[in-house]
């Protein structure tokens, strides 16, 4: 008996466990926060950003020579990588926190921001005081060495946010009045760009203002008073703000100093179609801010008009997906901040673009993503950050046909 027992079970087939399945940690049945995150962001909006981005490390890399040049003396010799390596330091910083930003809850995400508006408002009123002085702007807190940093930067996106969260309680509370609180807002920051003077930023953070108020259903009433208001206020500029008078003179009337109009044109139309080439640009050297504001002009010269043109179409791109992502929100807040943040983006974009091929006064405005600058890319990854944070949404929530919908009647 014994041995026919062991017999059948020699016989039985042994089930040996199967090995278990390693699921992707970003596959759709995953539900980690990366998952989550990689289901949810807009991938197409990542994508254009990061193409924004590896097109600036190579418009830097044209350009750093060139502001190596410029900013070298006689005991001093900055290296002609020196402004890469840099950036690619900055972008090295920058990428995980516009990561890290566009990760957050979207309530959490707005909090962090008001208390960022905040904290940056501040700072920016502290510039007069403590802040150092550069080429006659007084614009950043220095730290010691090239620590520094730029408030206006920062308070940029954030801004936008609280502008966009106060609009966004125009419908709970329509008593009180936001446009006036608003204006408060907008005309305290202005003032203080003002005094340093900073004329390109005041265009943004007003430009940005009136979008959102047109956005958020104000009267016509309200909207003429404003633009009358706008264009008196644009006459005093020019009567009896030095630098806005300068700009002017120089863009409409050829007046004064077109030193930098005049370099940006021969530079960005020195190379032509295709352009000179990648490093065999010459006329770059006699840009004055080659790395910074004028970095379209560099593009044109190496790459080309060709290539001027392509990255314009990228920021259009950006800011058309976000246009057409905006169509389907319901949530009011998330509607402002998204249309807010998009149109302070391009606006950026649009201006540094115009400055360059001459259709705009000079305004010490870079060019997002593209130009050198920490505090410029640092700033500029925390708001493109908000911006996948508030268009995120899980795609199968709304569009899908298996969605339990309950109704009480």
């Amino acid at each position: 008996m014994t041995s026919v027992v062991a017999l059948l079970d020699s016989t039985v087939p042994v089930r040996r466990k199967k090995p278990a399945i390693r699921r992707s940690r970003v596959g759709r049945g995953s539900n980690t926060p990366l998952a989550r995150w990689f289901w949810e962001i807009d991938r197409v909006l990542l994508l254009l950003v990061t193409m924004l981005i590896g097109v600036g490390l190579i418009a830097v890399a044209a350009a750093a020579p060139a502001a190596a040049v410029r900013y070298s003396g006689a005991g001093h010799v900055v290296a002609a990588r020196y402004y890469f390596w840099m950036q690619l330091g900055w972008m090295v910083v920058s990428a995980p926190i516009m990561v890290g930003v566009s990760m957050l809850p979207q309530k959490v995400a707005r909090r962090c921001a008001l208390i960022g508006a905040g904290i940056f408002f501040v700072l920016l009123a502290l510039v007069p005081v403590l802040g150092s002085t550069t080429n006659g702007a007084t614009r950043w807190i220095s730290f010691g060495g090239p620590a520094r940093l730029q408030p206006s930067e920062f308070l940029k996106p954030l801004f936008v946010v609280a502008m966009a969260w106060l609009f966004s309680l125009r419908s709970k509370n329509p008593g009180l009045p936001f446009t006036l609180i608003s204006a408060g807002v907008v005309g305290s920051i202005a003032v203080l760009l003002m005094l340093q003077p900073d004329f390109g930023q005041t265009v943004i953070f007003v430009s940005v203002w009136i979008i959102l108020l047109m956005l958020s259903g104000a009267s016509m009433r309200a909207l003429g008073m404003l633009g009358a208001g706008g264009f008196v206020a644009v006459l005093a500029a020019y009567f009896f703000y030095p630098v806005a008078t300068a700009r002017i003179d120089k863009f409409l009337f050829k007046q004064g100093d077109t030193f930098q109009m005049d370099r940006a044109h021969d530079t960005i139309t020195h190379g032509g179609l295709l352009g000179t080439g990648p490093g065999a640009g010459t006329a770059k050297f006699s840009l004055p801010e080659p790395h910074t504001d004028y970095i379209f002009s560099v593009i044109g010269e190496e790459f080309g008009l060709i290539a001027c043109i392509a990255i314009a179409c990228l920021y259009l791109a950006i800011v058309a997906r976000v246009c057409t992502r905006l169509l389907r929100e319901e949530d009011d807040f998330l509607l402002y901040a998204g249309a807010g943040l998009v149109a302070q983006f391009g606006l950026q974009a649009l201006i540094n673009m115009l400055v360059n091929v001459g259709l705009a006064p000079s305004k010490g405005m870079t060019l997002p993503f593209i130009s050198y600058g920490g505090s410029s890319m640092i700033a500029l990854s925390i708001g493109f950050g908000l911006l996948l944070a508030f268009t995120r949404e899980n795609p199968h929530l709304k569009e899908s046909s298996y969605t339990v919908r309950w109704n009480p009647r």
